[in-house]
């Protein structure tokens, strides 16, 4: 494995756009695209800030939920697909336009056209320090059974996902996530106690046709919460130590039990999580974040 490390800082902005929902959900309701605003907190922005919009996205219609293609896709994993805008970056972490999530994971348009896109990706300890890992559902398009970090996603465009300053954005789609995908509630994981450690891109082939390519944020966070995992979202859930890590990356690299890893989780227990565990267990690992880096990973 290579690191490559992209010091370049990157430009802060606080994009003012349209606010796109303007009232809850009802409270029984809890679709994978839900918008909660009622639970974030709220940014002064700026002067408007106007993207440019990535060559990709007039280069051919937007594929609506009636085409052929995919027929065969879950239901649920079919709606977000076409419905959830996906934010496109550049290298530098700047937005440069949207796209749809189905577009955004096709292997041959992340190739041919170098579609990057936003990421997060959640790190929950409780106060034991036991590290909260989910098995991703069988239906999931990308990755299916593979297990990763507690929570890994996209923060959407729309007004309040799309906030640079603090990295407020990715902070609070990270909420509405472990929501929709672990029923995590609000309260549980308030806005303020995401910690973002740092940030890495990467590229990752799925199958033959799906793969990944995020610009992705590390956010940690320590608190005891209440999980009920969405089983549209979520196969399994559980809690390891340290040591009970290393046993499942033995095994994901023996190929037993059938055990997989995300690449994204990989990555990072590789390159950053054990030495930054020591941090979250001193209660420091603040000072352990470096949000002006971004590291390449190959």
């Amino acid at each position: 494995m290579s690191i490559l490390i992209n010091t370049t800082t990157t430009l802060s902005f606080s994009p003012s756009l349209p606010a796109f929902f303007s009232s809850p959900p009802k409270s029984n309701l809890r679709p994978s695209s839900a918008f909660f605003p009622s639970h974030f907190p709220t940014v002064a922005s700026s002067s408007p800030t106007y993207l440019r919009a990535h060559p990709s996205l007039h280069s051919q219609p937007s594929a609506v939920m009636g085409d052929a293609p995919d027929a065969g896709m879950d239901a649920v994993q079919r709606r977000l697909m076409f419905e959830d805008e996906c934010i496109l970056v550049d290298e530098n972490d700047n937005v440069v336009g949207h796209e749809s999530k189905y577009n955004c994971h096709l292997w041959e348009k992340i190739q041919s056209e170098h579609m990057l896109h936003r990421a997060f990706s959640v790190f929950l300890f409780n106060t034991k320090y036991e590290l909260l890992l989910q098995q991703r559902s069988a239906t999931k398009v990308t990755f299916p059974l593979v297990w990763t970090n507690t929570c890994c996603s996209h923060p959407l465009y729309r007004e309040s996902e799309l906030i640079y300053e603090n990295s407020l954005g990715v902070r609070n789609a990270a909420q509405r996530k472990l929501l929709d995908e672990l029923g995590i509630p609000a309260e549980d994981v308030p806005v303020d106690q995401f910690t973002p450690l740092g940030r890495i891109l990467y590229k990752a082939p799925s199958d033959g046709k799906w793969g990944e390519h995020e610009l992705d944020y590390l956010l940690f966070i320590v608190r005891d919460v209440n999980v009920n995992p969405n089983p549209d979202e979520v196969a399994d859930i559980k809690y390891v130590n340290r040591e009970q890590l290393k046993e499942l990356l033995r095994k994901a690299d023996a190929g037993e039990e059938g055990i997989k890893l995300s690449p994204w989780f990989r990555l990072v227990v590789e390159n950053f999580l054990f030495k930054w565990w020591d941090h979250v267990e001193k209660g420091t690992f603040k000072e352990a974040a470096d949000m002006e880096t971004i590291h390449k990973l190959t």
